[in-house]
């Protein structure tokens, strides 16, 4: 089996066949996709979504690029959903969250500032309920680690890792795995793909954060879990190792960063 620790399945771009969607990934061998929310909008359909495809799981979190129109109610509101979907056995983590100084509305300095108090708020949830997280880091790993540092959740997963290798063995040892996804299988991403090379392969998951980061083969068209078996071959040629053996352990890696997964 394949597991997709993340991607937007309840993305526009999908439309209404988001449920076709899961079903060819499972075709394929994708076992399970982790869908994280990125506001309180759109928190019901995540859940939704994971409740109708058996394939699925969900992520509530509020995700930096939504941070600018957030209030402090949201934050309220996601406690409580969250505190709501313990019981839920498709609930896995709390996602999407992070920083991204990559956009330059979000640099400003206010923005910069309200982006880490509520990256901050959302670390708190996560280590009060005992919950991973799915954290964005664009461009701005040291000041997302210094958070975690500071306030350490249950581990989680750093998506679309794209650090340096110093950075990477902080959040490994702070017990978080890197995903890596469709930007690894160009062969001038030549930093991502030594990473991918060379990082101790139990710190790896697999994601294809679709409908974003299309893989080689498809860009600039619309990524989809489906393409997880083939991004996961490209990790394997990487490493020198066989398919079955990434399969093998990115999917115990994911197991090992969202515990309640294996609940399903």
């Amino acid at each position: 089996m394949w597991i997709d620790t993340h991607c937007h399945l309840d993305a526009h771009e999908f439309g209404a066949e988001s449920p076709d969607v899961a079903r060819r990934a499972g075709e394929a061998g994708v076992s399970m996709i982790v869908i994280p929310a990125v506001e309180r909008g759109n928190f019901d359909t995540v859940r939704q979504l994971a409740a109708s495809a058996p394939n699925a799981s969900y992520a509530l979190g509020i995700h930096p690029i939504y941070v600018p129109n957030a209030t402090e109610d949201d934050l309220l509101a996601l406690r409580a959903a969250m505190e709501g979907a313990m019981a839920d056995p498709n609930f896995v983590a709390i996602g999407e969250i992070g920083l991204d100084f990559f956009i330059p509305m979000l640099c400003e300095p206010a923005m910069r500032e309200k982006q880490d108090h509520f990256f901050r708020e959302q670390l708190r949830i996560a280590r009060d309920l005992g919950l991973p997280v799915l954290m964005h880091v664009r461009r701005s790993q040291d000041q997302v680690l210094k958070h975690v540092r500071q306030i350490r959740p249950a581990g989680g997963i750093a998506h679309a890792f794209n650090g340096s290798f110093q950075q990477a063995q902080v959040y490994i040892d702070l017990g978080f795995k890197l995903g890596f996804g469709g930007a690894m299988t160009f062969t001038r991403a030549l930093q991502i793909r030594r990473l991918a090379a060379t990082l101790p392969l139990e710190s790896i998951v697999l994601e294809t954060d679709a409908p974003d980061i299309s893989p080689a083969w498809i860009h600039p068209g619309r990524n989809s879990p489906e393409q997880l078996p083939a991004i996961g071959a490209v990790l394997a040629e990487l490493r020198g190792l066989t398919v079955d053996e990434v399969r093998t352990a990115t999917c115990a890696n994911a197991l090992a960063a969202l515990p309640r997964l294996p609940l399903l």
